[in-house]
């Protein structure tokens, strides 16, 4: 393993607990719907038996130093489930990319979806 990939401890990048990461944030604030959407396609999707708790673990510890540093919680989350989603049989790469092309010809806004 890299030394990029294991600290000097022993724990992968990904293991920062004990780290000093300054204070938490204790407001509350309500989930977009996209977050929601993306909580709701991991249950449902777990619930049909196409992934584990432990595939999708799988998924974000082996994401990139970067992934945690750029990217949101359900963005991680999302890369995680589509992943394992793919290595299921669900869906392939082509499709997904065909029906992301769909999505994106309706336009960037729910507006703009819903009046073309």
């Amino acid at each position: 393993m890299t030394q990029d990939a294991q600290s000097f401890d022993g724990r992968r990048w990904h293991d920062m607990g004990g780290n000093a990461a300054g204070p938490v944030p204790t407001d509350q604030h309500d989930f977009s719907l996209w977050e929601k959407r993306v909580d709701a396609l991991m249950i449902i999707s777990s619930a049909k038996g196409h992934f584990t708790v432990d595939g999708l673990r799988r998924v974000l510890e082996d994401m990139a130093p970067e992934a945690f540093e750029t990217m949101t919680y359900y963005e991680r989350w999302i890369a995680s489930v589509n992943q394992n989603l793919i290595e299921a049989g669900v869906y392939t790469t082509a499709e997904l990319a065909h029906r992301m092309s769909e999505v994106a010809a309706r336009g960037a806004t729910y507006g703009e979806a819903s009046n073309g």
